[in-house]
C-alpha cells in the first residue's frame, strides 16, 4: 500500500496535466485578446463568426486526427472540398437537384474520393504521404475542369443556409430592442450543460466500478463548473446575435459521434492499435488493411462535408476553395495533443486546436495585425505546442 498510493497520484497528475494543459492554453489565448481588444473578441457577432469561418477546420480536424492516429496524413482534404464544392454547385445550378440531393452526393463523391485513396494506401501499400500528394494535384486539378477557371453563384437559400443559416426562433425572445436574446439558444445551452455533467458523473462512476485511477473530487468538480459554466456564457452571448449558427449543430453532433467512435467502439480501439503498434496489431487479429481503408473513407465523407459548408457560407463555388486547408486541419489536430508517432490523439484535443487557431485568427485580424504576422505567429504556435508535447512526453517516459 505505501508504494502504491504515490504512483497513483502521480498518474493522476499526468491525467490531469494531458487533459486540462491544451484547455488552459486555449482558455489563455481567449483571456489574452479579450484584454487587448477592449472586450470585442467576445461579443455576440464575433462568437458567431467565430463558429461558422471555423467550421470546416473543426470537421477536417475530427477525421484528420483519426487519420493521424492511425499512423497517417491527408495532403488532399483542402482540394476535395473544392471538388465536392464545384460539383454540389454543378448539381444545384446545372441538373436542377435539390439542395439535400446534392448535399448527399456531396457526401457520396467525398467517400468516394476516400475510397480510392485508401484503396492504394491500405491495399497496394503505397505511403499516405505520396498517395494524398498525388490526390490534392488530382483533385485540384478536376476541380479547375469541372468550373472552367470560373465560379458558380446563385445557390438556393436552403443550401447556403447550412454554412451560413440560423435556427428559427420557435420560443421567441426575451428583452426588447437591442437586448433580445433567442429563447431556444439559452435553452439548449442549458441543455448542453446538463448533458456534460451527466455524461463526466456517469464516466467517473463506470471508472470507479472498474477500479481505474480517477482524478480528485475538487480537480473533477472544477472541471464541470469552468465547462458548464462556459456552455452556458458562451450561448447567452449567441442568443443577442441572431441564435444558434445551423452548423453548430452539426458540429455538436460530428463531435459526439466521432467521441463515441474513438472510445467506445471496436474500430476506434482498432485504429488506436495500429497507430501505437502496428506489428503487434497484425499479431492480434486486427484487420489492418480494412481499418486502413475505412480510415480514409471516413476522412473523404467529412472533406465532402466540409466541401458543403465551405460553398454554402461563401454561396457559391469557386476554383481558390480549400487552398491550405489541410495545413489548417493538420496543425489543429497537432496543437490538440495528437502523436506525431501516431496511436495518441482525441477528438476533444482536435477541436480545441481547432479552436486555438480560430481564435488566434480572430483576435489578431480584430487587432489588425497584418496577414503576413499572423501566418508567422500561427507557425510559431504550432511549433511551440507540438515542442511541449514532445518534452513531456520524454519527461513522463511515453514516446
Amino acid at each position: 500500500m505505501t508504494t502504491t498510493t504515490p504512483d497513483r497520484k502521480k498518474l493522476k497528475l499526468q491525467i490531469d496535466l494531458r487533459q486540462y494543459g491544451i484547455l488552459a492554453a486555449l482558455a489563455v489565448i481567449v483571456v489574452l485578446f479579450q484584454v487587448l481588444t477592449d472586450g470585442r473578441l467576445l461579443l455576440p457577432g464575433n462568437i458567431n463568426n467565430l463558429i461558422q469561418q471555423n467550421a470546416y477546420v473543426l470537421i477536417l480536424a475530427i477525421g484528420m486526427v483519426i487519420v493521424i492516429i492511425a499512423g497517417h496524413i491527408d495532403l488532399s482534404v483542402g482540394s476535395v472540398v473544392a471538388m465536392v464544392g464545384a460539383v454540389s454547385a454543378i448539381s444545384l445550378t446545372q441538373w436542377g437537384l435539390p439542395w439535400w440531393a446534392a448535399v448527399i452526393l456531396a457526401l457520396v463523391l467525398g467517400a468516394a474520393v476516400g475510397a480510392w485513396q485508401g484503396f492504394w494506401v491500405a491495399f497496394v501499400g503505397i505511403p499516405a504521404f505520396i498517395v494524398t500528394l498525388a490526390g490534392m494535384l488530382l483533385f485540384r486539378g478536376l476541380t479547375l475542369v469541372f468550373l472552367t477557371g470560373g465560379t458558380i453563384n446563385a445557390l438556393p437559400a436552403e443550401f447556403n443556409a447550412i454554412g451560413g443559416g440560423w435556427l428559427p426562433e420557435i420560443f421567441g425572445t426575451i428583452g426588447e430592442g437591442r437586448g433580445d436574446r433567442d429563447i431556444l439558444t439559452i435553452v439548449l445551452g442549458v441543455l448542453a450543460a446538463a448533458l456534460l455533467i451527466g455524461q463526466q458523473l456517469r464516466s467517473r462512476t463506470k471508472q470507479r466500478k472498474l477500479e481505474l485511477p480517477v482524478e480528485s473530487a475538487i480537480s473533477f468538480w472544477a472541471k464541470i463548473a469552468i465547462a458548464a459554466a462556459a456552455i452556458i456564457a458562451l450561448t447567452f452571448q449567441l442568443s443577442a446575435y441572431r441564435g444558434t449558427p445551423i452548423i453548430l449543430i452539426i458540429l455538436a453532433v460530428l463531435i459526439l459521434l466521432f467521441t463515441f467512435v474513438l472510445n467506445q467502439t471496436v474500430f476506434g480501439r482498432h485504429v488506436y492499435a495500429i497507430g501505437g503498434n502496428l506489428f503487434a496489431a497484425q499479431m492480434s487479429g486486427v484487420k489492418t488493411s480494412w481499418i486502413n481503408f475505412f480510415v480514409f473513407v471516413n476522412m473523404g465523407v467529412l472533406a465532402g462535408l466540409a466541401g458543403v459548408v465551405t460553398t454554402a457560407r461563401a454561396g457559391g463555388a469557386v476554383a481558390s476553395a480549400g487552398q491550405s486547408f489541410e495545413l489548417d486541419a493538420i496543425a489543429a489536430v497537432f496543437i490538440g495533443g495528437a502523436a506525431v508517432t501516431g496511436g495518441v490523439g482525441t477528438v476533444i484535443g482536435a477541436v480545441i486546436g481547432a479552436l486555438i487557431m480560430g481564435v488566434l485568427n480572430m483576435g489578431l485580424s480584430i487587432l489588425s495585425v497584418d496577414a503576413a504576422w499572423q501566418q508567422a505567429i500561427k507557425g510559431l504556435v504550432l511549433l511551440l505546442a507540438v515542442a511541449f508535447d514532445v518534452m513531456s512526453k520524454r519527461r513522463t517516459g511515453r514516446r
